[in-house]
C-alpha cells in the first residue's frame, strides 16, 4: 500500500550527478519528478573522476550501468609514488582477482560521461521535468507538501524536496546554516590530449604521485585517448572557496624539488581550472520534515579518497530503497535513510582529510608514508577497502 499520493512531484533541487541519480532513484519508486537546476542548461564541468566498485553498483540500481561502463576506462592498477625520488609506495591491481572480489570494476571516467549516462537515463523514463536557470530561494512545508520559490518568485509544490545542489547548497543554508571548512588546498584540473601526454607516463592506472605539501595525478579517459592531470598544494594565500581560471605560472611555482618524470605532467596543460577545496563537518540531521539533502549538499568533502561522485550515487539508491521498504512513507523513508548514510558518508569525510595529510606528508612524515604498504599483498588491500567497495543495494540500508 502507497502511504503518500503521487499526484505531486517530488521536487529536486540541482541537476548534477547527485541531483539526476535521485530522479532516477525515485522514479523507480513510482514518482514523477522537477529537477530545479539554476544553471541555465543541465550540464556538467570537470574532468575525470575515479569510480569503485560501489559506483557500478549504484549505477546497476539506478539502471544505468550498460550506459555508464560504456564510458568507462578500466585501469589495471591503482599506484602510488612518491614525488620527490619516484619510490613506488603502493600497487593494487585491480584486474581479474578485484573485481572477483567486489562484484564490479574499477574504472576512471570524464565528469561529463557520468552526467551523460544518468541524464539519458532520467530523459528516457519520461517522468522527469527540467527547469533551468531555477533557483531555490526559500522553503516552507506543511503536513502533506512543500513549496520551493525560486528567484522569481515562482512557487513550486511537491511532495518532498531533495536538496542535491551541491557543495554550496542553498537547501543546507536553510536547514542547517553551517559554514565551510576552506581548507588552502588547491586543485588545478586539465585534460590532455593523448599526443601530448608523455609516453613514459601513459599508464593503464590511476596513478598519483605524493610529494611536500602537493601531490599529482593522472590517469586515461575516453578510450585512452585523453588523460586526466589533477595537481593540488597548499596555497601561500588565503583561499576562499570556487572554481577559477588557472594559471601555469602559479602551478610551476608551486612544485619545486619535485622529481623531472613527476614534474613534466604542471607542464602539459594549456588551460588549467582552478578549485579552492573545502569541506564541511559532519552533521548528524541531514532531513527535516518532507525535505533532506543528498550528494554534497549532505557531506561536502575533499577529493582525496576519489568518492565525491560515488557517495552521491550511493545516497540516491539508499533513498529510493529506503522509499521502497516503508511504502513510500515519507517521514519513515527519510529517518531510514538517514540512519542509514550519515556514518558512512561522515567516515569519507574525515578519512579523506586523513589521506589528504598523508599524500602531503613531509620530512619524518613521508618516511613513515613509504614504509606503510612494504610487502602489503592484493588481498591485505582489499581487505582494507572491503568497508568502501563492499557497498551495494543489498546491505545499503541500516536495520529497520
Amino acid at each position: 500500500m502507497r502511504v503518500e499520493t503521487t499526484e505531486l512531484p517530488v521536487l529536486v533541487a540541482g541537476g548534477g550527478i547527485g541531483g539526476l541519480a535521485a530522479a532516477l532513484a525515485l522514479v523507480r519508486q513510482g514518482f514523477r519528478v522537477k529537477v530545479l537546476e539554476q544553471a541555465p542548461q543541465i550540464g556538467e564541468i570537470g574532468a575525470g573522476i575515479q569510480l569503485g566498485p560501489n559506483a557500478f553498483h549504484a549505477f546497476d540500481a539506478l539502471g544505468v550501468g550498460e550506459k555508464a561502463r560504456g564510458r568507462a576506462v578500466y585501469t589495471d592498477y591503482m599506484v602510488m609514488h612518491d614525488a620527490i625520488d619516484e619510490y613506488q609506495v603502493g600497487k593494487i591491481p585491480t584486474g581479474e582477482a578485484f573485481r572477483k572480489r567486489f562484484g564490479n570494476p574499477y574504472a576512471v571516467i570524464h565528469r561529463v560521461d557520468v552526467h551523460l549516462s544518468l541524464l539519458e537515463g532520467a530523459q528516457e523514463t519520461g517522468q522527469v521535468e527540467f527547469l533551468t536557470s531555477t533557483r531555490v530561494e526559500r522553503i516552507e512545508q506543511d503536513e502533506h507538501s512543500i513549496t520551493v520559490y525560486d528567484q522569481n518568485g515562482q512557487a513550486h509544490r511537491g511532495v518532498a524536496l531533495i536538496g542535491a545542489d551541491g557543495v554550496k547548497s542553498v537547501v543546507r543554508q536553510q536547514l542547517v546554516g553551517d559554514p565551510a571548512r576552506v581548507t588552502g588546498h588547491v586543485v588545478y584540473r586539465a585534460v590532455v590530449d593523448k599526443k601530448d601526454f608523455p609516453e613514459d607516463l601513459q599508464w593503464n592506472a590511476a596513478s598519483i604521485w605524493v610529494g611536500p605539501n602537493c601531490h599529482l595525478v593522472h590517469y586515461p579517459l575516453r578510450g585512452g585517448e585523453q588523460y586526466n592531470v589533477v595537481v593540488t598544494f597548499h596555497s601561500r594565500q588565503q583561499e576562499e572557496w570556487g572554481v577559477t581560471e588557472g594559471s601555469k605560472e602559479e602551478v610551476q611555482s608551486y612544485f619545486q624539488g619535485i622529481c623531472p618524470r613527476a614534474r613534466q605532467l604542471i607542464d602539459l596543460p594549456k588551460s588549467w581550472k582552478r578549485w579552492a577545496t573545502a569541506d564541511r563537518e559532519p552533521i548528524a540531521q541531514w532531513s527535516y520534515g518532507r525535505v533532506t539533502l543528498l550528494g554534497d549538499a549532505a557531506h561536502p568533502t575533499t577529493q582525496y579518497m576519489a568518492q565525491g561522485a560515488c557517495m552521491a550515487l550511493e545516497d540516491a539508491v539508499t533513498l529510493g530503497e529506503a522509499l521502497r521498504v516503508h511504502g513510500n512513507d515519507w517521514a519513515k523513508a527519510l529517518d531510514l535513510y538517514q540512519r542509514s548514510r550519515v556514518a558512512r558518508t561522515a567516515r569519507i569525510v574525515l578519512s579523506s582529510r586523513e589521506m589528504g595529510r598523508i599524500y602531503h606528508a613531509k620530512g619524518v612524515e613521508r618516511l613513515v608514508r613509504n614504509e606503510l604498504w612494504k610487502g602489503r599483498t592484493p588481498e591485505r588491500f582489499y581487505d582494507a577497502m572491503e568497508w568502501l567497495y563492499g557497498w551495494n543495494v543489498a546491505n545499503c540500508l541500516a536495520e529497520h
